[in-house]
């Protein structure tokens, strides 16, 4: 990053630092400000590693300044975020805008997700979102599973659990969940209530046909069904008596509707696969999507709805269903949809799983993976992911979600607790004469009362081949001191700090050639493999260090002699 791009992220950071230390009158959170940072500048992204280093000492400086000289400062660098929140002043604590015509301890929302597969990061949003508004409002969140598509979007029964689990990774616990296959009897008896209103009739148009007279406007001959008629049809498609594409129920709408998408569309149709659930394999006779969430959004007494932008059709043609049942509609909230470009996987269920069973990815918490599974065997933590999703909002238009942003957000929750450590890649190993017999870099160096490690320095180290110094030149081997490189060795040549401070002398990682632990580093980018400082050992799964130079990473398993790490970020 040049000196012009540098004092460029120092500006803008300083700018939502100060919006986001004022807006919420407490300090300002690095994985906050990031968001909208990288949002409104496209050309940051490609530096996304090293932003993060420039914002934090910005966001420690503003933060500080007391209230009233954020404040000032704010009017000075960026009057337009002032005049904004002075118009517009929510009173929130966290980015999202309020739900309309909410009311505390009234707010009943729900995620609906189809079981198909475990989550991608993207799926992460619903549940953050709807968690933070469940929070805010002391509300109710129900997670509803709309498993009632066994072929298209045909459930994977290991996702069910995997869901709830990932919705509580998150930081979330569902009021109560549900599985739309548990409630089929349901919607039968909804389909017959709204049958008898004149509601619905049975058709058996082959489907191009309909969709050549829905386009033009015109009725099918079905749809002056009698009712009883209609009542007798539709209870053999509840008996199986029709196989895939022989009878539909339509909701009757209105043929001649300028949007053609809401012209008599179908609430339940056959389908001849089982589903995987066995207690729900006997049906043959399913609800599509928008009759079974219409329904159950009204007996759950759902409050707010977020759905996507491209659902918006669902609403309009929920809203005929619930005319005919004189129910009241809930409070939409339509969002575009989140993208993220740091990863070579598609975001998608599909493409996961076929580079699953392609052997291209291991898992689906493959570190290369776009999932939640992923990030979560990295180390990195739930409640950072719903941070930078908050941040996002709830716009209309199509928004990045910037990994860095997780990243920071990550970043200012385990560094604290995070030990160092030593990581030594494609090592060369050097002999070391006239030094100490160990190093004794610090645990943690804002933590002294976490004591130093100790690590032998036989006679030889390993350091990577970059930071070999040129013949004659001096290199500081941290926590054990200065050394130059004499032919084919290392000479120790004393202690004293100011060689780094006054002469550049350039400061290292390493381990010691022998007692060493071999590692191996999984990546976005592959297996690392390696050799860390031989207290790694010690650690168990799920301990998060951070590797000096390289960054944070989760330890995953211990052998007997060698260790694997997953890379969490920077």
């Amino acid at each position: 990053m040049n000196d012009e791009l540098r004092e460029r992220v120092e500006h803008e950071a300083e700018k939502h630092a100060l919006l986001n230390a004022v807006k919420h009158d407490s300090d300002a959170d690095v994985g906050a400000v990031i968001g909208p940072l990288m949002g409104e500048n496209p050309d940051f992204r490609e530096h996304g590693d090293e932003v993060p280093g420039v914002v934090a000492p910005v966001v420690s400086r503003v933060n500080e300044l007391d209230t009233e000289g954020r404040q000032k400062r704010l009017e000075v660098v960026a009057p337009d975020f002032l005049a904004e929140l002075e118009a517009d002043d929510e009173g929130d604590d966290h980015p999202l805008p309020d739900l309309p015509n909410a009311e505390d301890s009234t707010v009943r929302m729900r995620l609906a997700p189809n079981p198909n597969g475990p989550w991608h990061l993207g799926h992460g949003r619903m549940p953050a979102v709807i968690g933070t508004y469940k929070e805010r409002y002391d509300g109710w969140m129900l997670c509803r599973f709309d498993d009632t598509d066994p072929e298209t979007k045909r459930p994977d029964l290991s996702a069910y659990d995997a869901i709830v689990d990932a919705v509580e990774y998150l930081g979330f616990e569902p009021d109560e969940v549900v599985k739309a296959s548990d409630r089929m009897e349901t919607y039968y008896e909804h389909a017959r209530e709204l049958i008898e209103l004149g509601g619905a009739y049975t058709c058996s148009c082959p489907a191009g046909e309909f969709s050549d007279l829905k386009n033009a406007g015109e009725a099918c001959p079905h749809r002056e069904k009698s009712t009883e008629q209609t009542r007798e049809e539709f209870e053999a498609m509840v008996d199986g008596e029709y196989g895939a594409g022989e009878m539909v129920l339509r909701v009757r709408t209105d043929i001649t509707h300028k949007n053609p998408a809401l012209r008599d569309w179908v609430a339940f149709r056959m389908v001849d696969t089982p589903h995987p659930r066995p207690e729900a394999d006997e049906y043959r006779c399913w609800p599509l999507l928008d009759f079974q969430s219409g329904v159950d959004d009204h007996l759950f007494g759902i409050t707010h709805i977020i759905r996507g932008i491209d659902l918006q059709d669902s609403a309009k043609r929920q809203r005929f269903l619930y005319d005919y049942f004189d129910w009241e509609y809930p409070e939409v909230v339509h969002w575009g949809h989140v993208q993220v470009d740091a990863y070579d996987v598609k975001m998608s269920t599909s493409t996961i799983k076929e580079r699953i069973d392609e052997g291209r990815l291991d898992g689906w918490d493959d570190p290369r993976a776009p999932t939640l599974a992923s990030l979560r065997r990295r180390g990195i933590e739930g409640e950072a992911i719903t941070a930078a999703m908050v941040a996002l909002g709830t716009s209309t238009s199509n928004v990045d979600l910037a990994m860095s942003s997780v990243y920071a957000a990550n970043r200012e929750r385990i560094d604290d607790d995070a030990d160092r450590a030593f990581f030594v890649r494609d090592g060369v190993e050097k002999p070391l004469h006239g030094g100490p017999e160990t190093g004794e870099p610090p645990v943690h160096p804002d933590h002294d009362d976490r004591g130093v490690r100790e690590i032998p320095v036989d006679e030889g180290v390993l350091v990577e081949p970059e930071d070999l110094p040129e013949e004659g030149e001096r290199v500081w081997l941290k926590g054990y001191g200065c050394v130059r490189h004499s032919g084919d060795e290392f000479e120790f040549v004393g202690t004293d700090i100011d060689v780094v401070r006054e002469e550049d002398v350039s400061v290292i990682h390493w381990v010691p050639a022998d007692e060493n632990r071999p590692l191996t580093l999984r990546t976005m980018d592959g297996d690392v493999a390696g050799h860390a400082e031989p207290g790694i050992g010690s650690y168990d799964p799920d301990d998060v260090v951070q590797f000096e130079r390289i960054g944070f990473a989760r330890i995953d398993r211990q052998g007997s002699d060698d260790t694997v790490a997953y890379f969490a970020h920077p």
